[in-house]
């Protein structure tokens, strides 16, 4: 049904269009800011815009009506068709005004009463006209696979036990074991960590860390390849040799410092052969 509606000035107004001639779409309003004017004037989306200030939108382009909307300065007056269809609208009124913010979740109450059967109730069973409910038996009753049915059904019958299982019970229930059995124990699984063999990680002598990776072992010390440096002079010693006095690594020129001969001698450096 067509409507006017005036929504007063100045811009923003809130909504979104879509459509238009080059479209071959009418002008049709895809989304509703919520808070804005257009929300306040109870504009929805899908409302067809017939009009824009009392001109046809009939050959307008999607260009020519956003031009139209943003020429209006004091007042937009739109005439738009709203399809007849109840819409529920999650808006909550105030003093007889639709707020801008609150939304109201509440579901509307429905007729139920038009169901034959409600929530848990057992539904009645199928019944043809004209037939009983009651089920027959489709065995007669004095025949011999009624009679063998019947009988089975009221024989008990005890569980069934595998051959296997019934000769383990006679050997627990006999006092006097069987020739030729004897007792054995069941297999125990040692834990993968419980190997005796598992190798330690070196400890450097330097820094007291654990080695990981590539280990320098100086006689019974083991250092880490930054570690291994002069204790006066911190000269690492990879690839130039190493001195030991007083349990402690150094180069040779500090080596040669602390270690003096008595008077009358030289010292001579003596390396390991290959």
């Amino acid at each position: 049904m067509p409507q006017n509606v005036v929504l007063p000035g100045p811009a923003p107004w809130g909504f979104r269009l879509s459509g238009g001639i080059d479209f071959n779409q009418p002008l049709v309003i895809t989304r509703i800011t919520p808070g804005s004017k257009a929300a306040a004037a109870n504009l929805c989306p899908g409302d067809v815009i017939l009009a824009i200030d009392g001109f046809g939108t009939e050959s307008m382009t999607h260009a020519d009506a956003q031009d139209r909307i943003k020429a209006a300065a004091h007042q937009l007056c739109l005439k738009i068709d709203r399809a007849e269809t109840r819409l529920w609208s999650p808006q909550v009124s105030e003093d007889g005004k639709p707020h801008p913010f609150k939304i109201n979740l509440e579901s509307e109450p429905q007729d139920v009463n038009y169901f034959e059967h409600k929530h848990n109730i057992r539904p009645k069973p199928f019944i043809i006209p004209g037939r009983s409910s009651e089920p027959t038996a489709s065995v007669h009753p004095q025949s011999d696979v009624y009679r063998m049915l019947h009988d089975q059904r009221e024989e008990p019958t005890g569980p069934r036990q595998s051959g296997s299982f019934r000769v383990l019970q006679e050997l627990v229930n006999d006092d006097e074991r069987p020739a030729g059995t004897r007792s054995v124990r069941a297999p125990v699984t040692k834990a993968p960590g419980s190997a005796g063999g598992t190798q330690k990680m070196p400890i450097c002598d330097k820094c007291g860390s654990g080695i990981v990776g590539a280990v320098v072992k100086a006689r019974d010390k083991y250092r880490h390849p930054e570690c291994l440096v002069c204790a006066d002079c911190n000269l690492n010693l990879k690839q130039k040799g190493y001195f030991f006095v007083g349990g402690e690594l150094y180069c040779e020129t500090h080596a040669r410092a602390r270690t003096r001969p008595p008077e009358g001698y030289d010292t001579v450096t003596l390396y390991p052969k290959a």
